[in-house]
């Protein structure tokens, strides 16, 4: 389970629909709890995932909107670097700082690029890492997958909501999942210098997402450059 989140990432959800009576998942084993969990979340048509963690040695900072079956927008830091993100059917956009432009294309290709969005597949080729991380269905299959021994922990609060968590005590990491509702996960957590915390919240709130006008294909200019 949990941060095979960070595994992968590169790289790299308030509230659930909430109701006062309880849904019954504190009753059930840790697989169980991360089993129901997981489906709720794939049955979901949106959510907000926010947080940071840390991959690769790297910090990594995450603010996205997911939509299931279309794709996503947001904004992810990676070392100090920022760029948003859009996904949409098929196609990865990103437009970065200029310290961004400047890291990953050259001084030069940065003043060029400054201010416009690039695109390209989000299947295949440079952008498919980071496409990924707005794939609702990817990043909830990486982010609840059992990798050790789970155990069960006490109820809690998170972000105000009742919540059970539950720990991988083989890779380390909680995941706290919703016990009122439907049983969404809420948060991943996990301590150390390879830890971090990613929060799951506006489960099935509607989200609009719009491809930018004017990308530039990331191909075009490649080629352009040879």
């Amino acid at each position: 389970m949990v941060l095979a989140l960070a595994a992968a990432a590169i790289v790299g959800c308030g509230s659930s629909g909430s109701s006062s009576s309880e849904n019954g998942v504190a009753a059930k084993s840790p697989t169980e709890i991360l089993s129901a969990s997981k489906t709720a979340a794939q049955g979901a048509s949106a959510v907000h995932v926010s947080g940071s963690m840390v991959s690769g040695g790297a910090p990594i900072t995450l603010d996205l909107s997911l939509v299931a079956g279309k794709g996503g927008k947001g904004k992810i830091s990676e070392n100090g670097l920022s760029f948003e993100l859009i996904q949409l059917n098929g196609t990865a956009y990103i437009s970065g700082s200029s310290e961004f432009y400047k890291h990953f294309a050259g001084p030069a290709a940065a003043q060029l690029l400054q201010g416009k969005w690039l695109k390209a597949s989000s299947t295949s080729g440079s952008l498919a890492t980071l496409a990924s991380l707005t794939d609702l269905q990817k990043l909830i299959s990486a982010a609840l997958a059992q990798h050790g021994t789970l155990t069960k922990g006490s109820k809690t609060t998170i972000s105000g909501q009742p919540a059970i968590p539950v720990t991988d005590t083989t890779q380390g990491g909680s995941l706290y999942v919703a016990t009122t509702g439907q049983p969404f996960p809420i948060q991943i957590s996990k301590s150390g210098s390879g830890g971090g915390k990613i929060t799951f919240d506006e489960w099935n709130k509607p989200v609009t997402i719009t491809a930018p006008a004017n990308a530039v294909d990331i191909n075009e200019l490649q080629h352009a450059g040879h």
